[in-house]
């Protein structure tokens, strides 16, 4: 498992030459994200495919 900083030179290294300051920042949330949710699913557990469409069509109808 990469530290923090591993995975931020990872992400700085796959970026673009040109990215701004706030692309970098953008990448770096999602990466935390991510890093979030995959910690969470393996707490929490995670819901199939068609549990996942039954909640979300529960959203679209309101």
């Amino acid at each position: 498992m990469q530290t923090a900083k591993q995975e931020v030179q990872e992400l700085l290294r796959n970026l673009p030459d040109d990215s701004s300051y706030e692309d970098i920042q953008y990448h770096l949330y999602v990466l935390e994200k991510v890093r979030r949710g995959e910690a969470r699913a393996e707490t929490e557990g995670t819901v199939s495919h068609q549990e996942a469409v039954d909640r979300l069509s529960k959203w679209r109808t309101k």
